[in-house]
């Protein structure tokens, strides 16, 4: 047995030939004032300048009609017939939702454009009942929910996929795609067009007189990549699937046999899946940077939920406090439904977890309760809105600092060298800088020179010290309209308060060459000091 079919995958397919008319049903299905609908429905597009129909439920496929068939010709054969319209976007989205539900199944889940998906089943069809329990499992429940599944499960996904295009259910085992491709026809390889009506026309109608021809007459005639596509369907080779999810580094979960949807019971849960997901770090030296629990509804809905820490978690107790964080502090509180059959939780991201001596350094201590802390608000507020602020090496005042996240920046934050104040000065930049300077109306004893009165949101103030310009020039690289020379000026008005304004523009300099006359410059408050 060669290595190739040692590490023989297996891939469960699904077609969902009807999706859109089937969504457009279940959707109407879901409003209690909508009335059944039992007329032949169809749902249209515009192609080609013309409406035609874009997919169709069994009724209206009993009548004759088909997929391409202008609106106008169904219409003379059934007057009575059910018309919506396309909406892909949407489509898309039911396709998404369904994939979802899937991962309760395997965390390895793939779109197959636009009615399809792939599932990875290697390994895990033995925790439903082997394959065919697993595949009776799956099309059951889609078919309760009002979706025309096909289904097929092989050794590769292309065989997969050709199989379920024409037969539903079928399993076909390691060594028997070609036998089981071979009599269907070459329209269900999924090729181009034009790539089906050559092989027509050259008398070759179905996969297996296609199979029996050399691979360099076939290459030669129509390409490497429907060569490629073939081998898949015999078995002969195979193209991987591209999961829409990274596969997580750690996953534990929880089937109930019957739904949960008391909070207790969902609390213990996960304060038990948290002890199994450290167990199973804690032998190999890892902790979690990134946690996320899945609760999946019997209805089909998924919840996910995510937390970040700024440390290496190797604590359960630690585990079950963020999450019981994050969930008091949800603005869509975690609705159970009818109860959720699955709760999973997996680590996405994980470290290795460096030991340090902590009876003895305070200040090991010290960093641990202040990371801590910061995952506890970033759990209820979000980790974007704490953050550290960071220098940077420029000296435009606006990009001096970067403000991070502080879980991730935690440690460069309390490494960073920020410029020293001189003793016994005033602060050369304000305690508030404001994200974008405000424009302001400045009167000025020289054009050239500070501020004697300015008006700032609709107050006006007189300036009683100035301190300044500090001048600060642009870099050479930037558009012209940001090469402006600023001059700064420390001001403080009658009341006390103290503001950071700037001239934006060199009088009689940048400012002519720019507008081709003489203009007063613009003024702006771009911070305010304490």
């Amino acid at each position: 047995m060669s290595a190739f079919s040692r590490n023989r995958r297996r891939i469960l397919s699904l077609w969902l030939p009807r999706l859109p008319i089937d969504r457009i049903k279940r959707q109407l299905a879901r409003d209690s004032a909508a009335p059944g609908n039992s007329e032949p429905s169809i749902v249209v597009a515009r192609q080609n300048n013309a409406l035609q129909i874009f997919a169709l439920d069994d009724a209206a496929a009993r009548l004759g009609l088909s997929i391409g068939l202008p609106l106008a010709n169904a219409r003379a054969i059934c007057p009575q017939i059910t018309v919506f319209d396309a909406d892909e976007a949407a489509d898309a989205r039911a396709l998404d939702d369904i994939a979802c539900w899937c991962d309760r199944f395997t965390p390895l889940v793939a779109l197959d454009p636009p009615y399809g998906l792939f599932l990875d089943i290697t390994g895990c069809a033995h925790l439903f009942g082997g394959e065919a329990a697993l595949m009776e499992i799956v099309c059951g429940a889609l078919t309760r929910h009002g979706f025309a599944v096909s289904a097929g499960i092989a050794s590769t996904s292309i065989c997969a996929r050709t199989m379920t295009r024409h037969v539903s259910g079928k399993i076909i085992s390691e060594g028997e795609e070609a036998a089981a491709v071979g009599p269907l026809p070459v329209s269900a390889l999924g090729a181009a067009d034009a790539i089906t009506r050559g092989l027509r026309r050259a008398g070759l109608k179905t996969i297996g007189d296609v199979a029996a021809r050399a691979r360099h007459e076939i290459t030669a005639r129509f390409g490497a990549d429907f060569t490629t596509l073939l081998e898949g369907a015999l078995g002969q080779g195979d193209a991987p699937i591209s999961p829409r999810k990274p596969l997580p580094d750690y996953i534990v979960e929880k089937r109930f046999p019957e739904p949960v949807a008391t909070e207790a019971v969902i609390s213990a849960t996960l304060s038990r899946l948290a002890g199994m997901l450290v167990a199973a770090m804690d032998r190999q030296g890892k902790g979690a940077r990134r946690l996320q629990a899945h609760f999946f509804r019997t209805d089909g809905v998924v919840r996910a939920i995510s937390v970040d820490t700024g440390q290496p978690v190797t604590k359960a107790e630690v585990i079950d406090r963020l999450f019981r964080e994050r969930l008091d502090a949800l603005n869509d509180p975690l609705d159970p439904g009818f109860g959720f059959d699955l709760i999973r939780l997996s680590a996405s991201r994980v470290e290795i977890v460096v030991q340090q001596q902590r009876d003895l350094d305070a200040k090991v201590h010290d960093n641990d309760e202040l990371a801590a802390l910061i995952d506890r608000i970033a759990a209820r507020i979000g980790g974007r809105r704490v953050v550290v602020h960071l220098p940077q090496d420029t000296h435009i005042p606006e990009r001096a600092v970067l403000a991070a996240p502080a879980q991730h920046h935690l440690a460069a934050a309390q490494q960073a060298d920020w410029p020293a104040r001189a003793e016994s000065e005033p602060p050369l930049r304000p305690l508030r800088l404001f994200a974008r300077p405000e424009a302001i109306k400045v009167i000025a004893e020289v054009p050239d020179g500070p501020p004697a009165w300015f008006q700032w949101r609709r107050a006006t103030h007189t300036v009683m010290r100035v301190e300044g310009p500090e001048r600060v020039a642009m870099g050479w690289w930037r558009s012209p309209a940001e090469m402006l020379t600023r001059d700064y000026f420390r001001v403080e008005d009658e009341a006390g308060l103290r503001f950071w304004l700037y001239r934006d523009g060199l009088y009689d300099r940048e400012i002519a060459q720019r507008e081709g006359e003489i203009a007063q410059p613009n003024w702006f408050v771009h911070g305010l000091f304490a």
